[in-house]
């Protein structure tokens, strides 16, 4: 909220793997040029405080990080169930698991 109150415009986040079980989840803010980046390190499987909250464009990021990366967003306002990008007969984590692709006959 604070970046928001301060004029920064939500520009996207991403995730990292830092080491084993545990993960940084990167914000990046921009005002006038100026870029911030804020760091919040969690425990895999842990929930992370949903922004969408406060900069409804961060639902978008946040549904992506769920599908592909595995993480859980807590209060998300709009929630795809990992089904924004991928089909729903999608059953693994692409950016976690190594995830075999099925042939159509």
């Amino acid at each position: 909220m604070r970046m928001k109150n301060e004029g920064y415009r939500f520009v996207t986040m991403s995730s990292a793997p830092v080491k084993d079980g545990y993960m940084d989840i990167l914000y990046h803010f921009d005002k006038d040029l100026d870029l911030k980046h804020l760091r919040l390190p969690i425990k895999e499987g842990e929930a992370i405080p949903s922004v969408s909250g406060v900069y409804f464009c961060a639902m978008l990021a946040e549904n992506e990080l769920q599908e592909l990366a595995g993480l859980k967003f807590d209060g998300l306002v709009l929630d795809y169930n990992r089904t924004l990008l991928q089909d729903s007969t999608v059953t693994c984590v692409p950016l976690v698991n190594k995830c075999k692709v099925a042939e159509r006959k």
